[in-house]
């Protein structure tokens, strides 16, 4: 399954800014972050509920944001990059 994650955490506050890194770290497990708080996910549909729940934990529902599109097969293969974006290495080999 292929995902574009992206998220606004409000970090007008000292826990706001915990929450961001907390959004980015857990992001950072299940794909490739592409653009500051943007990241392309493939995961299982076994992985999407731990994903959807660790980042529910953590974000403030009232001042914080996320969505989640989830992609046709092969999209992530189909990007197009302008600028100095680079296609994102998501069928590779990848060390952690």
């Amino acid at each position: 399954m292929e995902y574009l994650i992206t998220y606004d955490v409000d970090t007008t506050t000292k826990q706001g800014e915990r929450r961001l890194r907390r959004v980015a770290k857990v992001c950072e497990g299940y794909g490739i972050r592409v653009q500051k708080s943007v990241f392309e996910v493939t995961c299982t549909a076994a992985q999407l509920p731990s994903l959807r729940q660790q980042l529910i934990d953590i974000i403030d529902a009232q001042a914080d944001s996320i969505r989640l599109y989830r992609l046709t097969a092969g999209s992530l293969r189909a990007v197009e990059c302008l600028g100095a974006a680079r296609l994102a290495p998501h069928h590779g080999d990848h060390i952690l």
